[in-house]
């Protein structure tokens, strides 16, 4: 299922858009009070995702935080799909597009643990979203049927334009506020990377047979990939021998492993098998939003003005290209 049912364009706003869901078919519906809120808690979490890495940086490095997290919730995300019926065969049959889209996984979060050591987490937020742009770009040149039309290519030149807009420095040095110029370019570089590594698996998925998969065969594959190559990754680089476990360090890390990489990505599962895909699809462009506010709020993230209006930018064009594609009635 995509994420706009219907559309007939790529539309990737959240990590769940490259799953499918696999229930019978059922009728879904509108957006309700109870849906909504959820689906707040859903982009809320999101938003939270490089504020809590962040937080905690000087006592556990990032790069140890995302390994950490991703082995841990391996086991339980594969303990939900072995109770779904998923078996070893399962994931056998598609073991090469398993490894392929891990490796994504892997690469995007790598980038990600990196980036937040140059950038700050509200940059990190808004460039991580240009996932679906480059995704995008990537089933425009292999999957027939994909082809973009003119309001994609435009959606594609804001937010590209975006991106040159909010990474352009706006004066010489280093910010009082935070880190140097010359550090935020860096961070939002390796950030546009992490959002390139989030299309790469979505393209792995679309032009794959994990597309006829479980999302939990999916997400298991991410999660174990991630934990073997980020787990002695973060050895060789010393992060693993210089954790310093504090009351935040557990708050965060726990956040990390059971709200983000386990409970965020099953709630969005179970949302999707009971409401309309479009109308959460709406809804989970909040997360860069709320991502800038939380950084701005909880870590005291300056903005300038350029990142300001490049973000919208961004978001704006992520969106154009994002949306469904209107239905057109028939002449009668």
């Amino acid at each position: 299922m995509r994420l706009f049912p219907g559309a007939d364009r790529i539309a990737m706003s959240t990590r769940a858009d490259t799953f499918k869901t696999f229930s019978p078919q059922a009728t879904r519906r509108a957006l309700d009070m109870q849906g909504s809120l959820l689906m707040l808690v859903f982009c809320l979490a999101l938003g939270l995702q490089q504020v809590a890495i962040k937080w905690v940086a000087a006592d556990i490095a990032p790069l140890a935080q995302i390994a950490i997290r991703s082995t841990l919730a391996a086991f339980l995300v594969m303990a939900v799909a072995y109770a779904r019926g998923v078996r070893v065969a399962d994931a056998r049959a598609v073991f090469w597009p398993g490894v392929a889209v891990g490796l994504g996984f892997a690469s995007e979060f790598c980038f990600v643990a990196l980036g937040l050591g140059y950038t700050t987490a509200s940059h990190m937020s808004v460039f991580l979203y240009t996932a679906p742009v480059f995704a995008a770009l990537g089933l425009h040149f292999l999957v027939p049927g994909e082809q973009l039309g003119v309001r994609h290519w435009v959606g594609i030149a804001v937010a590209f334009t975006g991106i040159v807009l909010a990474m352009a420095p706006t004066g010489a040095g280093s910010s009082a506020d935070g880190p140097a110029v010359s550090s935020l370019i860096i961070g939002d570089i390796l950030g546009t990377m992490a959002g390139m590594g989030w299309a790469a698996t979505t393209v792995v998925i679309r032009t794959t047979k994990l597309s006829e998969q479980p999302p939990t065969l999916t997400l298991s594959y991410q999660l174990v990939i991630a934990g073997l190559l980020l787990l002695p990754f973060a050895a060789v680089m010393g992060d693993l021998s210089d954790i310093h476990v504090t009351d935040p360090v557990l708050a965060s890390m726990t956040f990390q492993t059971l709200g983000i990489a386990f409970g965020v990505l099953l709630l969005w599962f179970a949302l999707l098998r009971r409401y309309l895909a479009s109308r959460l699809g709406v809804f989970s462009f909040l997360s860069p939003v709320f991502g800038v506010l939380f950084g701005a709020l909880l870590l005291d993230e300056a903005l300038t003005w350029n990142f300001i209006v490049g973000g919208i930018a961004i978001i704006s064009g992520v969106i154009v290209v994002s949306a469904p594609a209107k239905r057109r009635e028939p002449v009668r």
